[in-house]
């Protein structure tokens, strides 16, 4: 399976720190957003990956290259403008599926989050049900977003809303795609939440809860609390 990595985002939450640098290269524990989800990945097993950039993107290349330092091949799809998710996925498609006939599902990891999730655990059931465009990892809603995104069904199905006394999780940026949620997109900015509620109206996405840990690093003071607790744990000034 091949994997995206979100990179292109301007970061404007994080300025002034994102001035100069791509959010994903902000550093916490002594190493870059971007680096832990590379590592990750291919720890899981993932050696195919595709990174788009626009913001600062060369800085990007520079720093993780062709892959091969961490065991991966990374392919690079330069924006110029940020697409939103869903327009930057489709315009990744040539690089992360073998043409137009091929539908096999591809992960994709917002750049700018930081987990401990394990990628091995996302389901290959995905790749037997062809009725299945969407797998979602949920997490518990952070202080900052109480209300959460969307609700997970007993069965593993995710609906928009959810039923009297249920709750919605939040969707933690990672996910498994099938290519034919996008193919029917124009080229250009997209966003991906009117495409994941399309899908879930046709009962064609599922969803699994990461009750580990997560961050979602969108404002400098997060990204200072995460490495300081990463830092400590690690025994690191």
């Amino acid at each position: 399976m091949k994997a995206m990595i979100l990179a292109a985002g301007l970061g404007t939450r994080m300025r002034p720190l994102t001035d100069h640098t791509p959010k994903p290269l902000l550093q916490v524990g002594g190493r870059s957003l971007i680096e832990y989800h590379v590592r990750a990945l291919a720890a899981a097993g993932v050696r195919d990956l595709v990174i788009n950039t626009a913001w600062l993107g060369a800085q990007l290349e520079q720093a993780l290259g062709d892959g091969s330092q961490f065991g991966v091949r990374i392919a690079w799809s330069r924006e110029g403008e940020p697409l939103e998710t869903a327009g930057g996925i489709r315009r990744a498609l040539p690089m992360l599926c073998d043409g137009e006939q091929d539908d096999a599902p591809f992960v994709v990891v917002n750049g700018d989050i930081w987990t401990d999730f394990d990628f091995a655990r996302l389901p290959g059931a995905l790749l037997a049900d062809m009725k299945t465009l969407a797998h979602l990892v949920l997490v518990d809603n952070p202080p900052q977003h109480e209300g959460g995104d969307f609700y997970l069904a007993a069965g593993g199905q995710v609906h928009d809303n959810p039923p009297a006394g249920g709750q919605r999780l939040t969707f933690s940026g990672i996910g498994v795609y099938r290519p034919s949620l996008f193919r029917r997109l124009h080229d250009g900015s997209a966003r991906l939440a009117p495409l994941l509620r399309d899908a879930m109206a046709a009962q064609a996405v599922s969803g699994s809860h990461h009750r580990g840990r997560w961050y979602d690093v969108g404002t400098p003071a997060r990204l200072h609390e995460l490495d300081q607790q990463l830092r400590n744990e690690h025994g690191q000034p």
